[in-house]
């Protein structure tokens, strides 16, 4: 019963990180990029204080709280607001492929930042990775409309990277539930400059657009994270992490069947070659 509840929970999570890029085009329809990311988080960390009311969470030490605002400014601020400027011009089957990169920036920053040792084997699944998301970009456009929304995007994976590699270092002082509330909350806190704009464009969105940024501050922005939590306690990481790399091929389903986006044959490679490069690294890292 263990392995079925896993195997349900793992599918939640793909499905949640799937629809979001899904929901993020929809919602761009009524929302400026940045208030959308604002109303977003406001409705996960509301949704996400109740669970911590009901689950418990520990209190962090005075000292720590400049950590759980980095952590905030990369996870949800930076990460957010670069995706969503970068969607306003990919689709969002091409967005999930290179959000889906994240593992090739870990890997620079392991290099150029932390000063770890990286073989020949994984600059060349880095520079594979790449290689393959400059394939989706294109694909995705088309030489003569290329501009700058893929890069925002590769911004968005860059930060959400950032991010882990900061988090790893400080998890061993809070429990799971306590980094994500907090997390969440202080990148909510940074989002409160957009604040003004919001109401307006509260008021204007139709009910179908505040519908789908209802759903992406529930589902992928709270309730996927804790049952990854869930997963990630139940099941080896390797094993986790390979389920993720279905997420780009299902949010290409989501994405023809809700928003008539049928991918070209250039944005299947560049999947492929993305994936084949970041499946490759993560295999050879661990």
């Amino acid at each position: 019963m263990s392995r079925a509840k896993v195997v349900l929970a793992t599918g939640f999570v793909i499905l949640c990180w799937a629809y979001s890029p899904v929901g993020i085009h929809i919602a761009l329809q009524a929302y400026a990029p940045d208030n959308l990311a604002l109303l977003r988080f406001v409705i996960a960390s509301i949704f996400m204080a109740g669970v911590a009311g009901f689950k418990g969470v520990s209190r962090p030490r005075v000292r720590d709280f400049p950590m759980f605002t980095v952590l905030g400014l990369f996870a949800v601020t930076l990460h957010h607001i670069a995706l969503n400027y970068g969607q306003r011009g990919v689709s969002a089957g091409a967005a999930s492929v290179l959000a889906q990169s994240t593992p090739l920036f870990s890997a620079l920053l392991a290099s150029t930042v932390f000063r770890e040792r990286i073989s020949t084997w994984q600059w060349g699944c880095v520079l594979g990775g790449l290689l393959g998301a400059g394939v989706v970009a294109v694909g995705d456009r088309g030489f003569g409309e290329l501009d700058g929304h893929g890069l925002l995007i590769l911004l968005a994976a860059a930060s959400w990277s950032l991010y882990f590699a900061l988090q790893k270092r400080y998890a061993q002082r809070y429990d799971g539930l306590t980094m994500v509330c907090f997390t969440l909350w202080s990148g909510t806190a940074l989002l409160l400059v957009y604040l003004p704009g919001l109401p307006e464009e509260l008021a204007q969105a139709p009910v179908s657009v505040n519908l789908a940024v209802l759903v992406l501050g529930i589902f992928p922005s709270a309730l996927a994270y804790l049952a990854w939590a869930y997963v990630l306690t139940h099941s080896t990481v390797s094993r986790a992490a390979i389920s993720l790399y279905l997420i780009p091929p299902v949010a290409m389903v989501l994405a023809w069947v809700l928003l008539a986006q049928r991918p070209s044959v250039m944005v299947i490679v560049g999947t492929v070659i993305v994936l084949a490069s970041v499946g490759a690294l993560t295999v050879k890292v661990r």
